[in-house]
């Protein structure tokens, strides 16, 4: 390619003559039509790099918009699958946590020996459907509980073999009645020793607990561990003065079968070591302190100690309950009057009993509602 420096050498090499004029002429115009080829060329070379330059820059400009876009697409369908993700989690969750209150309330329930409280009328007409004679005879009884009575509700009681015994001593947890007075004035987790090293009653031994039915050498072991239980809780609740929390720790308490069997059978260990004593002081022809023990002894039953023990305590829990003698050893030794609604005793004079008969004015009341004199339910006073 001709460059501007040596087209002005090749004109500067001719002379200017006449002759040689046309021919510097077509020289000068070869020149400048080759200069104009030239730079059209290069012109030609610039706009193709530019136009080459310009594609690729917008080749990766669409890349990188795409490219955004794809971003932002897989962003967004990562945040739609987080957020189904946790509303499944959540869900999941919390049917999971459902279903688990679900099976704690269950469980509460169904270990729950003493139930929340029920509409006095409402429990008597799902319990006595019907018209037989039994079934209006227990529904006027209930009646008259509502109406003159002003009982409104009861709470159920699980129906067993201590079911007097649970009836009574949720009562005293419940509202916080103290230990009795000589209770406190004694050492109760010492009697179990105290009746066999002062009292020599070697046939301890053959004492029951119950639905267990252990016997053998462990039992004052075993005894200890009940009254132990007993003080301990007793002190516990009755020392809670919110009603409350008491009754949290009482729905707790008789929640737990394994506790509420010791409180039961550290009951009828205090029922037996009264009787021993009173018997001795018979023995020994000395006046017992209540004329109940010697109602109690007198039957053939339960003639001393032993018979007491192996005939009426070692099977309550078990096979059979306490009867009526019994109820009145328990609210004298409880120093509690036990107020009791026998309804198949409905208008006549034993519909309402007191047990004992003769109390001190001091002592605190708590009712039970039986049917039968076998199962006992608690009635709740609304006026």
């Amino acid at each position: 390619m001709v460059t501007s420096r040596a087209l002005i050498l090749h004109c500067l090499s001719y002379q200017p003559t006449s002759l040689l004029f046309g021919g510097a002429v077509k020289i000068v115009f070869s020149l400048y039509f080759h200069f104009l080829q030239w730079r059209r060329n290069q012109i030609s070379v610039v706009f193709r790099r530019h136009e080459v330059r310009s594609w690729t820059t917008a080749a990766k400009q669409s890349l990188c918009l795409m490219w955004q876009k794809v971003q932002l697409m897989l962003s967004m369908s990562f945040l739609v699958a987080v957020c189904w993700y946790c509303r499944r989690l959540y869900s999941f969750l919390a049917q999971l946590l459902k279903r688990w209150s679900n099976y704690l309330q269950r469980k509460l329930i169904r270990n729950l020996s003493v139930l929340t409280e029920v509409d006095l009328l409402g429990y008597s007409v799902r319990e006595w459907k019907g018209e037989t004679k039994q079934a209006k005879h227990m529904r006027e009884a209930y009646e008259e509980l509502f109406w003159s009575c002003h009982i409104k509700y009861l709470r159920q009681v699980r129906k067993d073999n201590y079911s007097v015994l649970r009836a009574v001593l949720f009562q005293i947890f419940s509202q916080g009645i103290p230990f009795p007075s000589w209770m406190k004035e004694r050492d109760i987790l010492k009697l179990p020793e105290k009746l066999l090293y002062s009292q020599g009653c070697n046939w301890i031994q053959q004492y029951s607990f119950g639905p267990e039915r252990y016997t053998g050498p462990n039992v004052f072991g075993k005894l200890r561990k009940c009254m132990e239980t007993l003080k301990t809780n007793w002190i516990e609740i009755s020392a809670t003065k919110d009603h409350e929390e008491r009754g949290n720790l009482c729905n707790t308490l008789f929640s737990d079968e394994s506790k509420e069997h010791k409180l039961y059978e550290a009951i009828k260990f205090i029922m037996l070591y009264e009787v021993v004593e009173a018997y001795e002081q018979i023995k020994n022809r000395e006046e017992p302190t209540h004329n109940l023990f010697s109602l109690l002894l007198a039957r053939d039953s339960s003639s001393d100690p032993l018979s007491f023990m192996m005939n009426h305590l070692n099977g309550v829990g078990d096979s059979i309950c306490l009867d009526q003698v019994e109820l009145f050893l328990l609210g004298y030794l409880l120093e509690v009057k036990i107020r009791v609604y026998r309804l198949h005793r409905f208008n006549t004079e034993e519909f309402q009993v007191n047990y004992p008969e003769e109390y001190r004015r001091e002592w605190n009341e708590i009712s039970l509602l039986t049917e039968d004199d076998r199962y006992y339910h608690i009635p709740l006073f609304r006026t």
